[in-house]
């Protein structure tokens, strides 16, 4: 058995520590902020100060590899989101007619709820976990280590970009546990769980460690979220048209949560001189209007909930703690934002987030503070979580040319739109898109089956004059609306 302790109560840190717990383990949680999450959503909602996890307040999807994880591992928290108003939507609903349904069709289910219900589920269930400490309000302040007793060589499997291989020479650096200011605490495996603001670099670089590898994209992209709840008695929004929709500047999401909460969001680029105006509720709710999904949702008279919220400045961030040395230390890995931070366009965080925390929990009894195990929770990483974090950086620089030029692309561009748009005619097409969306299969696989790539093009074919990106408002329009 392993005594597991993780730097982070957000969702990877709680989720590592109940998980490792499941799996015979004892855990202990350290967080920077004293309040707990609990079952006042709206009041932990709207009315928790969290500036250490800005992202709080703002839209979240948990896809179906996250409800896999919640379903198959961790059973009562993901019985405990439904209990508190989140739901579930099969990609497939789209259609009226659900096409026959094909294995791995469950897979495809998105659980819709705002963050502050998984948090409040996970907080339910470590408090009926005997395994695990929740420390609230003590951030750790510093790391223990000693000396590697290897000697710190180890098998580097790749560098912090995932290319080259050979023996390491190791750190020569063991972290054995954690200090607060109340104390210290000795553990078996650290779990760095703080997120990409938390920290980590200063403490490793006070221990005498060599720096992460870090791999870093700018957005390029700004977004301003609106909360609204439907009307009393009106569960369920539109199903049509799509959540997300985009032109050649902007773009408006909508993301139904729980209990009749449902956010909108406007994206556009960090540098669009009608930025700041989105700030302006009434500017916001008429830019929103000016595109089918927005306009469709707030057409329902909803109730405002929240102002507008900003944020930007998001880049897509991978960081790794074994380089070409080999381990930068050892008896430390990372899980969530503190290996990669992505994007929210995709709505993966979270997913990934899980992944990790579930792998340390299944491999946390394997030597964890051996160079060996942090080689392999590095390897693993760059197996499983960084195809889709370089998914993600492809995606972002796409949306993120289009809005600088402002113009649509014609060749590889226009096929991918026509694959996304096709896929709302096409249920199988959809199947595929949402197998990609869900992390099940990853995009080269899904979208290069014959039969796929053979009903895309027919759709193409039957509209020479299809052309990508062009839902909302012109330019002209997008600047009338922006100027209140």
């Amino acid at each position: 058995m392993a005594h597991v302790l993780v730097i982070g109560g957000g969702v990877a840190g709680p989720a590592t520590a109940l998980l490792a717990a499941r799996q015979g383990h004892t855990a202990e949680v350290f967080e920077r902020d004293a309040r707990a999450p609990g079952a006042e959503l709206d009041r932990d909602f709207f009315g928790w100060r969290r500036p250490t996890v800005p992202q709080a307040a703002q839209p979240h999807v948990l896809l179906g590899a996250a409800r896999n994880v919640l379903r198959g591992d961790l059973p009562d928290v993901h019985e405990e989101m439904l209990r508190l108003g989140a739901r579930e939507r099969h990609e497939l609903d789209w259609f009226d007619v659900r096409p026959p349904a094909l294995p791995g069709d469950d897979d495809l289910v998105m659980l819709q709820a705002r963050r502050i219900v998984l948090e409040s589920a996970l907080a339910t269930a470590l408090r009926a976990e005997p395994g695990v400490v929740v420390r609230y309000g003590e951030p750790v302040t510093g790391l223990i280590t000693a000396p590697d007793p290897s000697g710190g060589n180890g098998s580097a499997m790749g560098t912090g970009s995932g290319s080259g291989s050979g023996l390491g020479l190791g750190c020569g650096i063991r972290v054995t546990g954690v200090t607060t200011e109340t104390g210290s605490y000795p553990g078996d495996l650290v779990v760095d769980a703080c997120g990409r603001r938390g920290g980590t670099e200063r403490r490793l670089a006070e221990v005498g460690s060599r720096p992460p590898v870090v791999e870093r994209h700018r957005t390029g992209l700004a977004y301003f979220c609106r909360w609204y709840r439907l009307p009393e008695g009106m569960e369920e929004g539109p199903r049509r048209p799509w959540a997300v929709t985009g032109g050649a500047f902007a773009g408006c999401a909508v993301f139904p949560a729980d209990n009749r909460a449902f956010a909108v969001t406007l994206f556009v680029h960090t540098a669009d001189t009608t930025r700041s105006a989105l700030r302006d509720p009434v500017v916001f709710e008429a830019a929103a209007r000016a595109f089918p999904p927005g306009a469709a949702w707030l057409a329902l008279g909803a109730e405002p909930l929240s102002g507008v919220l900003a944020t930007a400045s998001l880049d897509n961030r991978w960081s790794a703690l074994v380089d070409e040395r080999g381990p930068v230390v050892t008896g430390l890995v990372p899980v969530g934002d503190s290996i990669t931070h992505t994007n929210p366009t995709l709505g993966q965080g979270t997913s990934l987030a899980l992944w990790a925390a579930r792998r340390v929990a299944r491999t946390v009894h394997r030597d964890p503070g051996s160079a060996k195990y942090a080689v392999e929770h590095h390897a693993w990483a760059q197996r499983t979580l960084k195809p889709w974090f370089d998914f993600q950086v492809v995606a972002d620089a796409a949306i993120g040319e289009r809005f600088v030029t402002r113009a649509g692309r014609g060749g590889t561009a226009r096929e991918v739109s026509a694959l996304f748009d096709c896929a709302l005619e096409d249920p199988e097409v959809m199947r595929a898109r949402a197998r990609v969306r869900h992390l099940v299969e990853p995009p080269e696989r899904a979208y290069a089956d014959p039969e796929i790539r053979a009903r895309v093009a027919r759709w193409l074919a039957a509209r020479p004059d299809y052309a990508p990106n062009a839902t909302g408002p012109d330019r002209e329009e997008w600047e009338k609306l922006t100027a209140g």
